[in-house]
């Protein structure tokens, strides 16, 4: 596999919203030479490249983000690693909620809801079952991390 990544850590990278871009933007390249798989502390994990219209700019932005497939739809959480405020792309999917999303070669667009209440635990609860960072994450911050759902509205993006 081609790495592209230098050696960025991607906590300090998140105080550091140009170190953070330079970051995003090397993950991105390398997983789409690579087909959606990476190296460095995301190899071996599901990454997948949603595509969001920026809240403020109404720009396109593309943030990679581990995530975990639920039957039909996929779950994101809202940690940016346990700061203390939310990702800008969770703001950009509460302004438009229809994002297209890239996983491995696959393209194709989702409508995104935040999860609420009880649901919004058992998802999370399912979610640090399986990856257990965000459990770490959501010791490191106050405000609860918010659980993402990605549902699939069509099977191809332009």
């Amino acid at each position: 596999m081609n790495d592209l990544l230098p050696d960025i850590d991607p906590h300090a990278a998140a105080t550091d919203p140009g170190g953070q871009q330079k970051f995003n933007e090397l993950l991105i390249r390398q997983y789409r030479t690579n087909g959606g798989k990476v190296t460095g502390q995301f190899a071996g994990l599901p990454v997948l490249l949603p595509r969001t219209v920026g809240a403020k700019s109404g720009a396109p932005r593309t943030t990679p983000l581990v995530y975990l497939q639920d039957a039909d739809r996929y779950l994101i959480i809202a940690s940016k690693a346990g700061a203390p405020t939310n990702p800008a792309w969770y703001y950009n999917l509460l302004a438009t909620p229809t994002a297209s999303v890239e996983v491995g070669n696959e393209r194709f667009e989702v409508q995104a809801r935040v999860a609420h209440g009880d649901e919004r635990d058992r998802l999370f609860q399912t979610v640090i079952a399986q990856l257990p960072i965000y459990e770490d994450y959501q010791r490191r911050t106050g405000r609860p991390l918010p659980v993402v759902v990605l549902e699939r509205i069509s099977p191809t993006a332009p």
